[in-house]
């Protein structure tokens, strides 16, 4: 059965992954991303292969934006089934040095920006009694890390939301799952790299158990399987895609 699905941080890396594959197995889906041009692009090329997808330009902190960009989902699509929050930044500094600017910033994205989005969408998943959210944390909430701490907050954050509205949820026919990757070679691990700030896709590949680094089919093929029927009995679960590390 094709669905209507947004994914937000839909035009890249993990996000643009999980675009491709809900699209594939036939859903209507709305790319949502800071980047516009590449939402836009990311949504013509998903059309190019047959599916049905719209790009838009959206900054989830902003709750009109969010609310503006829902609607015109709706408009295109109709009621929204699924929700995919993968839209994050990343930031690193010693505690001391973050700056009260910097972690309103990170937590305005990562830990607002999905309880922006999220509520915005769930009264069309109460009224149809059904739905599939599924939010990406990351596994650094999980072990933590270190100058890292208003990432890991922001995205600790994630987790719990997460938890709290499966239960709240669960009643109506609507699951709530999150999956905390480890490291994922991305466009972001890229630019953390080649800033300095995270020793290497490839050195991090060399230890993990199963010795290869994630990708984001990787992670789409988790959060397609979350998003389907047969997850209807997994809800408040933690899907850990992450080569074998516990962290």
């Amino acid at each position: 059965m094709s669905r209507v699905a947004v994914v937000t941080g839909g035009a890249s890396g993990i996000g643009l992954g999980i675009s491709e594959r809900l699209a594939a197995r036939g859903d209507r889906v709305a790319v949502l991303d800071r980047q516009g041009d590449a939402a836009k692009r990311a949504a013509d090329t998903l059309r190019a292969g047959g599916a049905q997808a719209v790009g838009l330009e959206v900054d989830v902190s902003d709750r009109a934006a969010v609310e503006s960009a829902m609607e015109a989902v709706r408009r295109e699509f109709g009621s929204i089934e699924i929700a995919v929050t993968s839209a994050g930044i990343a930031a690193e500094h010693p505690f001391t040095d973050i700056t009260q600017e910097t972690w309103d910033r990170v937590l305005a994205v990562n830990l607002t920006g999905t309880f922006n989005c999220l509520q915005t969408v769930v009264p069309d998943m109460l009224e149809a009694g059904w739905g599939r959210i599924v939010t990406i944390s990351s596994s650094s909430a999980q072990s933590g890390g270190p100058n890292r701490a208003h990432y890991i907050a922001s995205k600790g954050g994630v987790i719990a939301l997460t938890k709290a509205l499966a239960v709240d949820l669960a009643p109506h026919g609507i699951t709530v799952n999150t999956i905390p990757p480890s490291i994922i070679d991305t466009p972001m691990a890229q630019a953390e790299e080649a800033a300095g700030r995270f020793p290497g896709v490839e050195a991090i590949a060399a230890v993990t158990p199963v010795r290869r680094a994630g990708v984001p089919a990787d992670v789409a093929a988790a959060c397609e399987f979350l998003c389907s029927d047969d997850a209807g009995f997994i809800t408040g679960q933690q899907i850990g895609v992450n080569g074998g590390w516990y962290l």
